[in-house]
């Protein structure tokens, strides 16, 4: 009894063996981010085998406007989990307890503000797309139920992060795991049961998240030996409001830019016509779970530097830090290799449709080695984020994305039209993908070595 208890508390990571404790906190994570990976995954094999190729490419191709509209989300869940890891590494209650107290009225604003603009913008950035009319008002449906019931998708996101700041890894797990259940349930109900196609898919998302978000909640308003969840802390505070958006702002504006520009990556994508976008799609499904350790390396990197940069331990994290990413890389290395043995049949889930598999797969072993690169891009941009220095990742990825991902997707297309590829090779997307991660690995392990990321706490 005492040992699941233990599993529901608060982790302190400034004591212990790094590598054990870094590990130890990933596990959950990397579990949990597989359960919301499901999320995407489930609702494209349950469209791609009861609606068709199309449907799959709907859902495919609603994906880079769905995050666009997001990172509001992004952002104040990666500046609550800075604040909150260094609040808690520093052992200050009542700054804890207004850091989560504006997380949640921050919240609510970016929902409201996300609910109007969705409205308003979907079905234009979907013309402005070229998006096939074969699946524009598939797009729309799901789109426009995901923006309305964003509610539960935003404040899972933020508390979730809240916990994962206080080293409460496990719980956010538990409870995406229950929301994971119950949203595979849903699909099938919506759709292979009531024929509700796309609509029901999202409709299923929507519910799921809503649940998680309630749990997370509770979980929070029990802490009480850490913080206080009371209403006198849940008013608006400029010093830690405007510490949240600080920190939290430039996470979200990547976020924005690596969604601007597969928006823009989307139109070219849309041009070879609906069978690559779903090979796209099916791509970037198995692309999710293979990304999965890195994202969880980087966010346990990011809580495991915010307690020891609160708690004036720097020498810790510089341990923390080459012992995380050693792991995170091979522990990537493992994964990407058995995606490459395996992957026609993980990509035969999608579709029964023989061409798509082999497209799919073509697409995928071009990508393969850059997992690698970004095992360390993220575990060394957690660390520098932890610390407070969310800038330096930012411009690292508007440099990777703006100037070398785009540019080289476009120009392999023009330098490649034939009569037999009037668009250019296909390959195109994922070579500029691939050149993208190699060259931000390169600049964040630059970065990364300067060592100006020591100066930035907030704690």
């Amino acid at each position: 009894m005492n040992s699941v208890k233990k599993l529901f508390q608060a982790t302190d990571m400034t004591v212990g063996v790094p590598w054990k404790q870094i590990v130890i906190f990933t596990v959950p994570m990397l579990i949990g981010n597989i359960a919301q990976q499901l999320y995407s995954t489930v609702d494209s094999i349950v469209v791609g085998k009861y609606v068709g190729d199309n449907a799959l490419a709907a859902v495919g191709s609603a994906a880079p406007i769905l995050n666009l509209l997001l990172v509001l989300f992004i952002g104040i869940s990666m500046g609550a989990s800075i604040m909150v890891a260094q609040y808690f590494g520093a052992k200050e209650r009542e700054e804890l307890s207004y850091t989560v107290g504006n997380c949640i009225l921050l919240t609510a604003a970016a929902v409201a503000i996300i609910m109007v603009m969705a409205v308003i913008i979907v079905k234009p950035l979907l013309h402005l797309l070229h998006t096939p009319e074969s699946i524009i008002n598939w797009c729309a449906s799901y789109l426009l139920i995901m923006f309305v019931g964003c509610i539960g998708s935003a404040y899972y996101n933020i508390l979730s992060g809240v916990l994962r700041g206080l080293g409460d890894a496990f719980a956010a797990l538990m409870y995406l795991l229950v929301a994971t259940v119950l949203n595979i349930l849903l699909d099938l109900l919506f759709v292979a049961k009531f024929n509700m196609g796309v609509s029901g898919v999202a409709l299923a998302t929507i519910l799921a998240q809503a649940v998680s978000a309630v749990l997370c909640f509770f979980r929070l308003a029990k802490m009480t030996d850490l913080f206080d969840l009371k209403p006198q802390y849940i008013k608006l505070n400029k010093k830690f409001a405007g510490n949240i958006v600080r920190l939290g702002l430039p996470s979200g504006l990547t976020q924005a830019i690596f969604s601007m520009a597969a928006i823009i990556v989307q139109s070219l994508t849309n041009s070879f016509g609906e069978m690559f976008i779903a090979a796209n799609v099916i791509v970037m499904r198995v692309d999710g779970f293979a990304m999965l350790p890195n994202f969880s390396f980087g966010s346990a990197m990011t809580t495991y530097a915010g307690q020891n940069v609160g708690a004036g331990s720097y020498d810790r994290v510089v341990k923390g830090a080459k012992q995380g990413t050693l792991i995170a890389a091979l522990t990537t290395t493992t994964i990407t290799g058995l995606i490459l043995l395996f992957g026609r049949q993980l990509m035969g889930i999608f579709t029964n449709t023989s061409e798509l598999v082999a497209l799919s797969m073509r697409m995928m072993s071009i990508i393969a080695v850059g997992y690698v690169a970004m095992a360390v891009t993220q575990s060394l941009s957690g660390v520098m984020r932890g610390a407070g220095d969310t800038m330096t990742p930012m411009w690292i990825s508007i440099f990777t994305t703006v100037i070398v991902r785009v540019p080289i997707a476009y120009g392999v297309a023009y330098f490649t039209r034939s009569a037999e590829f009037p668009a250019g090779r296909q390959e195109c997307i994922f070579i500029s993908l691939l050149c993208s991660w190699l060259m931000g690995a390169l600049a964040t392990v630059i970065f990364y070595l300067r060592g100006k990321w020591k100066d930035k706490a907030v704690a």
